[in-house]
């Protein structure tokens, strides 16, 4: 029941959280709705919502007979032993028949390619895709749709719709997040309940102070919570930039709720599509979203980079609260031994020690203290400046024959592949061995440069198929996604042809955000206008309610970086992640003081030399760890199972 302007499909896309729910939004004015089974989807906190396989069956043949459509989000990020369950559930739905997969992890899209299952194939907004090289890639790979990174704007997906026979689908109304899809760990590392899984405990919606600022008296306010996206009154500007789905976000909504603003963008499309010229925004219907709304409104990154007036301060209108503030989990000893019990020793190698760094001084610094390999920052945190190409030449001089990675960025727009490429296409006369892989799209840009590719912990693998997918990408080493639980860990390890390496000190970012921190909490302007270059002067620190500190870094692309409060620390565990084959540990560093990195390397160079020398390591390392850093100590997601 699609309609059509000029020859282009324009769909309306309803959710349904449950099938009493769909047996009311189907008859609205939805062309096509979205809902998950009971497992492998995004919405996982309530044992009420979502589809048995029953009710899918009768929703996919009500559907039908309706002449609309239904796509299946089967869209969260697996485990190796969620995948091997979800074949039977794979297989039921090809007999099922529904319009379409909705799907995040690349290692289902490799399950389903196994099983031969023919579902069309839909890239959930959780794949961030957000560049044509990604768009290119997954169309190689059997996908039909992209629904599009939060991020981009309709002027970005003109240019993209007119370069690709790719479907867009896009976010119209509805609930949205201040972190870049899938780049939002917090809620994993933290509670063991990742945000790419279904479970977000929304630590984005807490309230916070900044640190220092009129501490004893500033309310507390919430910088990161979203308003609700509303483009009722851009219809001509979605159709006209190639979107041909528009997406309405609500799987936890109630029916009067979800037919109500279904059926009032119903009118505007149509209306739009019968009398082009004629077209009015109907500021009745437009009262009625308004005043039904359930946090503010806002157009999100449709039209800009949208600062403070994206952002929900004051908190009034915050629907639920999942979780409160807490404290990340201190390094314990007696979960350490759990874990060790659980980990047998099978092997004995030698893993590399990698190190990630945010200036010259920096590398320097973890060169002569034993490190093997360095990544050069691609975002590099300010008050630093960017590496320049002297720099880099000097850095890989510094180094001799240690090898030197530059990482890049994890959202890679037009700028950033002419910035990036200009410098990679004389990686001979940098003398740098290879380039830190950020996304699927800078996969398919670098493939064939010749120089070596390292996937890195924005990738999500969190399973071996994902590993293996990447492996015939053209990885030759691949991080594991530091929401890992052991069981988890210990799977992707074991099942991995695919070198792994892992990260077991620092604070990796776990909140990324084209939101400027910086500029939203001193003024109304974007971090794109004139923005006094706030971030030059200090480095802002939100204070949750628990008085934990989350420092906020900017980049030179003005994206803000939100680390752990405190670091993760698996210096303990190194001995068995050896055992089970770990090819490299990282220490992400680009917080670290230079003179305060040299030392963190010192002490994991000494400890992985005593490891494989089978030496005693000097005591009470992480003691000093937490001497030298001036920062508590985690297990971060290893303290779940």
């Amino acid at each position: 029941m699609s309609r059509f302007l000029n020859g282009k499909e324009v769909e309306l896309l309803a959710p349904a959280g449950n099938f009493e729910i769909f047996n009311q939004v189907i008859d609205s004015g939805a062309d096509a709705v979205y809902l998950g089974g009971k497992q492998f989807n995004m919405r996982m906190h309530r044992k009420d919502y979502n589809l048995t396989n029953d009710e899918i069956r009768e929703a996919v043949s009500i559907a039908h007979s309706k002449g609309k459509k239904i796509y299946i989000t089967f869209n969260n990020m697996m485990s190796d032993t969620e995948i091997d369950e979800a074949k039977d559930y794979l297989l039921f739905l090809q007999q099922v028949h529904p319009d379409a997969l909705i799907i995040q992890d690349m290692g289902a899209l490799e399950a389903i390619k196994e099983l031969g299952i023919n579902i069309p194939l839909h890239a959930s907004v959780m794949m961030n895709v957000h560049n044509k090289q990604m768009i290119d890639r997954l169309w190689e790979l059997g996908i039909s749709r992209v629904v599009m990174s939060r991020e981009v704007s309709l002027e970005t997906i003109k240019c993209l719709s007119g370069a690709t026979s790719m479907e867009f689908e896009y976010f119209v109304h509805g609930d949205m997040c201040a972190v870049h899809g899938a780049q939002c760990l917090y809620s994993g590392v933290l509670f063991g309940k990742s945000s790419n899984r279904g479970l977000c405990m929304k630590p984005c919606r807490w309230p916070f102070r900044i640190k220092g600022k009129d501490d004893e008296t500033q309310m507390p306010k919430h910088y990161l919570a979203v308003k609700d996206m509303c483009m009722y009154r851009h219809i001509p500007e979605l159709i006209h930039a190639g979107v041909n789905s528009f997406k309405v976000e609500g799987r936890m909504r109630d029916s009067q709720y979800l037919t109500a603003l279904i059926n009032i963008y119903r009118k505007a499309i149509d209306r739009y599509i019968d009398d082009p010229a004629g077209y009015y925004v109907d500021e009745e219907d437009f009262k009625k979203l308004y005043d039904g709304r359930v946090r503010d409104l806002s157009t999100c990154y449709a039209f800009k980079i949208p600062g403070k007036a994206n952002i929900e301060l004051s908190g009034k209108r915050e629907p639920r609260i999942f979780s409160n503030a807490v404290e990340e989990f201190e390094i314990n000893m007696g979960r350490i031994q759990e874990i060790k019990d659980r980990i047998h020793i099978k092997k004995l190698g030698r893993p590399l020690l990698t190190v990630k760094v945010n200036n010259i001084d920096a590398l320097k610094q973890a060169v002569d203290s034993g490190a093997d390999e360095v990544y050069i920052a691609g975002e590099v945190f300010r008050r630093d400046r960017p590496f320049t190409r002297s720099q880099i030449r000097e850095a890989v001089c510094y180094a001799r024959d240690k090898k030197v990675y530059l990482s890049l960025p994890r959202m890679m727009f037009d700028r950033q592949f002419n910035d990036y490429q200009a410098l990679i296409n004389k990686y001979n006369e940098l003398g740098i061995t290879g380039v830190i892989i950020s996304n699927l799209g800078a996969v398919q840009a670098f493939r064939n440069s010749g120089l070596k590719l390292i996937g890195d912990y924005s990738l999500n693998c969190y399973n071996s198929k994902t590993a293996e997918f990447y492996s015939r990408e053209g990885l030759s080493r691949i991080t594991a996604s530091v929401e890992t639980s052991v069981n988890v860990l210990k799977n992707i390890l074991q099942r991995s042809s695919i070198p792994i390496e892992i990260v077991v000190q620092g604070a990796p970012v776990v909140m990324y955000m084209e939101h400027c921190v910086y500029a939203a909490s001193e003024s109304n302007l974007t971090a794109q206008d004139c923005c006094q270059d706030f971030c030059e002067s200090q480095t802002i620190c939100l204070i949750d309610e628990r008085g934990c500190e989350h420092s906020v870094y900017a980049d030179q692309y003005c994206r803000n970086h939100m680390i752990t409060s405190k670091d993760i620390c698996l210096l303990p565990l190194v001995g068995k992640l050896c055992s089970l084959g770990t090819a490299a540990v990282r220490v992400e560093g680009q917080h670290y003081r230079p003179d305060v990195l040299g030392k963190v390397i010192s002490i994991y160079r000494h400890a992985i030399d005593c490891i494989c020398e089978k030496r005693e390591a000097d005591a009470d390392l992480i003691n000093q760890l937490k001497q030298i850093t001036g920062r508590g100590q985690s297990l971060g997601a290893l303290n779940f199972d």
